[in-house]
């Protein structure tokens, strides 16, 4: 399977989707099943814990899913135990430095590209044995750090963030840099619009992907064409609500208000 490392080097289209309700053991197959690429893990908002993200990763690696993971903080204990458990990206939240993504670095890397705890023939590396060398360089090249931009910091600092070596991707925290930028929700505001540019070409320059969740086909297109290669397609709550809504309103409208069952 191609993991997550793996899809960061082009950048052609990437199409993946958000979990962060529904961890049935299903939900690889599930996504393999649309086409999907990838998957965005949460725990930040989820209550995910690190037992329930690793049978999720199991159930997505299995069916050939990449994923990527926010873990609840940018703590070494958390970066650590997500690559641990067995997450392909890391995604911290609130990444706004270059301190702070080298330290991230520091975390998920193992000796001698960082200081994680080693750890090996565990679910990160699928109970493969290996040399304890092998084992380490292997989870290194694998090993995936997504900045999450999402603060006027990480704004400032985007650019001399992504031409750190090991950072494989961009990516935008939508709601909370609009709230940070002293405009939450208002993705029209130049503000936060030129902050989407010097993202994408921060991205640009130093030949790294970059990526968002989109609340629609038609805006996954527009941002693809703008130079997002990494499209997160709505959520699982979500997809759900749209796709009952829907339906429920259109049994509605052809059944028509107080029809009763079996009328004319």
């Amino acid at each position: 399977m191609a993991s997550f490392k793996d899809l960061t080097q082009n950048r052609e289209l990437k199409l993946g989707t958000y979990i962060g309700e529904f961890a049935t053991p299903g939900i690889g197959q599930i996504l393999k099943s649309t086409g999907c690429q990838y998957a965005f893990v949460d725990m930040e908002h989820s209550g995910f814990s690190f037992e329930t993200v690793k049978a999720v990763l199991r159930n997505l690696h299995d069916a050939g899913i990449a994923s990527l993971v926010r873990p609840p903080s940018k703590a070494y204990h958390h970066l650590a135990r997500a690559c641990d458990v067995g997450a392909q990206g890391i995604i911290p939240p609130m990444l706004g430095t270059v301190e702070e993504a080298k330290a991230c670095l520091d975390a998920i890397n193992y000796v001698p590209d960082g200081n994680r705890g080693c750890a090996l023939n565990i679910a990160h590396d699928d109970y493969h044995p290996a040399s304890v060398l092998d084992g380490l360089a292997a989870a290194n090249r694998k090993t995936c750090l997504t900045p999450l931009i999402e603060t006027a910091d990480g704004i400032e600092n985007c650019d001399a963030i992504a031409a750190i070596d090991g950072v494989d991707c961009l990516w935008i925290g939508h709601f909370d840099l609009s709230a940070s930028l002293g405009i939450p929700g208002d993705f029209e505001n130049p503000l936060f619009t030129d902050a989407i540019d010097a993202v994408v070409a921060a991205g640009a320059k130093h030949n790294k992907s970059v990526g968002r969740l989109v609340g629609s086909p038609e805006e996954g297109a527009a941002l693809f064409k703008q130079g997002f290669d990494f499209i997160c397609y709505l959520g699982d709550m979500w997809l759900l609500q749209r796709a009952l809504n829907e339906g429920f309103s259109a049994i509605k409208a052809s059944v028509g208000d107080g029809a009763v069952a079996g009328g004319s």
